[in-house]
């Protein structure tokens, strides 16, 4: 496969004197030591200054100022500052049994859009406890590290922090259920406080991707750690928004690459191709310094497998706020009614609005504007 951009990226006319020519994502091969990966256990650039102070519930949806103020009060139970003296109180009075067996974790359960990364970030910088004793990382990430670390040096790094907050939680087959079924056990026995977000309820997740009743003991058990906790509410990412650009032409995009500092300019094809021969774990390393992507051809895709690397794409995109400029098809018809109607359909709306709003982010480059 070649890394070139390919006769399809000709340099426009208006582009030629450029000093550099843009990079290629499918050039890139990143290589992610373990300690690395420790020390990005960390909230995104995206959400390094959220503080539950800047998270505007809707105020037609009450369930999101009910999660502000339970958050707060798990907050305060693990040392970190609380609002109101309520906060507290009310966090032990709703969620704590009699006994010591009780959940240990909050589990933010909602739409695409609805905040619950905010939270979860906000949760994690309102705890008081060094930085190096919380953790924030996505599903994929926890899963990768104990890959890389194997899984007693993962529970032996995490057992003395104070929180985990995991973000994006979702079972997409039977092996990371028994594995963080296990792991979380393992942890909550430390005495880690667990935070962790999702589109599906505890007690559903793994549903219409694997034989989830084979595993429902485990399933339970993950459950059984977790008080839900559900947000209502639209995606704000497109609340009173005009509908996302129409995509741009081949020769837009590349101009824009061009003119960009710090652009990628790439064939999506030839990305969704290069996206099979790196982990997704490492896709935020794909992303390092990259100042936007610029994509021609985009095509809907063509199978599940491909589908869900895209999806963590768009994700780590998101978090690191790299705008998107493209050609092709829209981003909603990138995956088939097929897709949108199976067990994963949730991610594939939530990619679907993240690479809205991230393509709105990349209008101004390639010189248009909102009107």
């Amino acid at each position: 496969m070649s890394s070139s951009p390919g006769p399809s990226h000709t340099l426009p006319a208006s582009a030629r004197d450029a000093e550099a020519s843009p990079a290629a994502l499918t050039e890139r091969h990143p290589h992610v030591p373990a300690e690395r990966l420790v020390a990005e256990l960390v909230p995104p650039p995206r959400f390094d200054a959220v503080r539950f102070g800047t998270y505007l519930p809707d105020p037609d949806q009450p369930s999101q100022a009910e999660a502000v103020e339970v958050l707060r009060g798990f907050a305060a139970s693990l040392g970190g500052a609380s609002a109101s003296g309520s906060g507290r109180r009310r966090w032990f009075r709703r969620s704590r049994p009699a006994g010591p067996s009780g959940p240990r974790g909050v589990y933010l359960d909602g739409g695409y859009g609805v905040g619950k990364t905010h939270l979860l970030a906000s949760l994690w910088h309102a705890t008081e406890a060094p930085a190096e004793r919380k953790a924030f990382g996505t599903f994929v990430e926890l899963t990768n590290l104990v890959g890389a670390l194997g899984f007693q040096q993962t529970v032996r790094t995490l057992s003395d922090h104070s929180l985990l907050c995991i973000d994006e939680f979702e079972l997409d087959d039977p092996g990371d259920t028994v594995l963080v079924s296990t792991l979380l056990s393992r942890l909550v026995e430390q005495g880690v406080a667990l935070a962790a977000t999702s589109n599906t309820l505890p007690g559903k997740l793994g549903e219409g991707r694997f034989a989830a009743a084979d595993f429902l003991r485990e399933i339970q058990g993950l459950s059984s750690h977790f008080r839900p906790l559900r947000i209502d509410g639209e995606d704000y990412r497109h609340r009173g928004l005009p509908q996302a650009p129409a995509p741009f032409g081949d020769d837009e995009v590349t101009r824009a690459a061009y003119r960009t500092p710090g652009a990628s300019l790439d064939a999506f094809p030839a990305l969704l191709a290069h996206l099979a021969t790196v982990h997704p774990s490492r896709y935020g390393a794909l992303c390092d310094g990259v100042r936007a992507v610029c994509l021609t051809g985009l095509t809907p895709v063509p199978d599940q497998a491909t589908a869900l690397r895209l999806v963590v794409l768009a994700d780590r995109l998101y978090d690191r706020e790299v705008p998107v400029v493209a050609s092709g098809c829209p981003f909603d018809e990138l995956f088939g009614e097929d897709m949108l109607k199976g067990g994963y359909r949730k991610k594939y709306f939530r990619a679907i609005s993240r690479l809205t709003a991230l393509a709105r982010d990349g209008k101004a480059l390639a010189g248009t504007t909102e009107s």
